[in-house]
C-alpha cells in the first residue's frame, strides 16, 4: 500500500514537471493563448463593422456606453464616471468608439501605468534579441544598482514583478517626502529616474514580496539605455513596436538624463493602444512577423510568484499583478480571488491611474481600450467588463 502511494506521488510530480511551462518561468495559471487563424490586420487603421456581425449585441452595447459616459459629476468637482475614450474590437475589427471631453480618434491621451506594459514590450523585444535575460541581476548591465550585496540580488525578473524589494512608497495624492513616485516624477528625481529609484533602501528580499512601484519599472527604462546604448535606445520603441504596427502619432516623454519615463509619460491615441493590445493577444505576432518572443505573453499573463510569500492583505486581491501587465487568475493558494470575477478568467489588461485601461480577452477575441479623468472609484472595473462580457451573444 505505501509502495503504491509513493508510486502515485512520483507519478503526478512528473505529469506536473512535464506540463507546457513558460521558458521565462512560472507555472501559467490559465491557458496558453490559442491560435487565431488568419487574424485581419489593421492596414493601418481598423475595420469597422457592425457589432452583430461579430457576434455582439448593439443594445447591449448601449448598456455598456450608458455605464461608460453618464455623467454624474460636473468639471468643477471632478466626480464620478468620467471617460474621455472608449475603443472595442472584436476578431480584429472596430465595432465601437466614442469620445467625450474634447477628446478625438486623433487627439493622444496620456495612458499613465498603461506605461508600464508597452516598457515590458520593449524588454520582450530584447529579451528576444538576446541582448538580457530575466535573471541577470540588474546591476550587470546598470552600475547604480552595485551599490551594496542586497541591491546586487535583484534581477530583471524582480523588477518586472514588482518584486525588487526597494522601499519605494507609491502615492500620487501624497507628498515628496512621503511619496517617492512624487519626489521621482517631479522634485529630487526627476533629472535622472533610475539612479534615484536604485538608491532607495530595500523593504524586502528580492523577489519575496510584491509592491507595485513606478521605480522599478524607471530602472528597468534605465537598465534599456545602458544595453541599447543611447542612439539604438532612443529609436527601441518607435522603430521596433510602434512603427511594425503602424503606430505614428505617439509621445513618450524623457527625464533629465533621457531615459524614457516607462512608467507614467507615454501618450496614445485610443485605437493605437488597442493595437498593442492585438499584438499581445496574437501570441506577439504581428502581420505574420514574430515581434516577441515565444512563451512572452503566457509570463505576462503569470501571477508574480513573490504573491506565495507577500504578506497578506486585503488590497493584495484588488489586481493580480504580472510582469507589468495584470490576470483575471487569483492566487488560490494565498486566498487572493480574482480582481473582475465577472470578466472571464483569462483577461488580462494593462492599467493606469485616474482610470486608462487596457483589457485583452482572448476566450471572447476582444480589445477594450478606455481612457479616464477618474478622481473617485465610481468607474468601476468588474461592472464595467460584466457589461462587456453580456453584450457578445455568439
Amino acid at each position: 500500500m505505501k509502495q503504491s502511494f509513493i508510486f502515485i506521488l512520483l507519478l503526478l510530480a512528473f505529469v506536473h514537471c512535464g506540463k507546457d511551462l513558460s521558458p521565462f518561468g512560472g507555472e501559467p495559471e490559465v491557458n496558453a493563448l490559442k491560435t487565431r487563424l488568419k487574424p485581419e490586420w489593421p492596414s493601418p487603421n481598423w475595420k469597422v463593422v457592425s457589432p452583430e456581425s461579430v457576434g455582439v449585441s448593439s443594445s447591449k452595447l448601449g448598456l455598456v456606453e450608458e455605464y461608460a459616459f453618464t455623467r454624474t459629476g460636473d468639471e468643477t468637482d471632478r466626480k464620478g464616471r468620467r471617460t474621455d475614450a472608449l475603443v472595442i474590437l472584436r476578431n480584429g475589427k472596430l465595432i465601437y468608439e466614442k469620445y467625450a471631453r474634447n477628446f478625438s480618434e486623433d487627439k493622444v491621451h496620456l495612458t499613465w501605468s498603461v506605461s508600464k506594459s508597452i516598457l515590458q514590450t520593449m524588454y520582450g523585444i530584447a529579451v528576444k534579441e538576446g541582448l538580457v535575460k530575466l535573471d541577470d541581476p540588474g546591476y550587470y548591465h546598470y552600475e547604480p544598482l552595485s551599490r551594496d550585496e542586497a541591491h546586487k540580488k535583484i534581477t530583471i525578473r524582480h523588477l518586472l514583478n514588482m518584486s525588487s524589494g526597494l522601499a519605494g512608497e507609491e502615492g500620487y495624492e501624497s507628498g515628496p517626502l512621503k511619496s517617492s513616485v512624487i519626489a521621482m516624477l517631479y522634485t529630487r528625481g526627476r533629472k535622472d529616474m533610475g539612479a534615484f529609484c536604485a538608491g532607495l533602501p530595500l523593504r524586502a528580499e528580492p523577489g519575496t514580496q510584491v509592491y507595485y512601484s513606478s521605480c522599478d519599472t524607471n530602472i528597468l527604462s534605465a537598465i534599456l539605455k545602458k544595453v541599447y546604448g543611447t542612439e539604438e535606445y532612443d529609436k527601441l520603441p518607435f522603430e521596433k513596436i510602434f512603427k511594425p504596427l503602424g503606430i505614428t502619432n505617439v509621445t513618450f516623454e524623457r527625464d533629465g538624463s533621457g531615459t524614457y519615463v516607462g512608467s507614467s509619460y507615454l501618450y496614445m491615441t485610443a485605437k493605437d493602444l488597442a493595437k498593442i493590445g492585438y499584438l499581445y493577444l496574437n501570441d506577439g505576432i504581428w502581420n505574420g512577423e514574430r515581434l516577441l518572443p515565444e512563451g512572452w505573453i503566457q509570463f505576462t499573463r503569470t501571477p508574480a510568484p513573490g504573491y506565495k510569500s507577500t504578506p497578506y492583505s486585503e488590497d493584495l486581491s484588488q489586481d493580480n499583478y504580472t510582469a507589468h501587465w495584470y490576470a483575471n487568475t487569483g492566487v488560490p493558494e494565498r486566498g487572493i480571488h480574482e480582481p473582475w470575477p465577472d470578466a472571464p478568467k483569462d483577461t488580462f489588461a494593462g492599467l493606469g491611474h485616474w482610470g486608462q485601461m487596457l483589457y485583452v480577452i482572448p476566450s471572447l477575441d476582444l480589445i477594450i481600450v478606455r481612457f479616464g479623468d477618474d478622481r473617485e472609484k465610481a468607474f468601476i472595473k468588474n461592472d464595467f467588463l460584466k457589461l462587456v462580457k453580456e453584450s457578445v451573444i455568439r
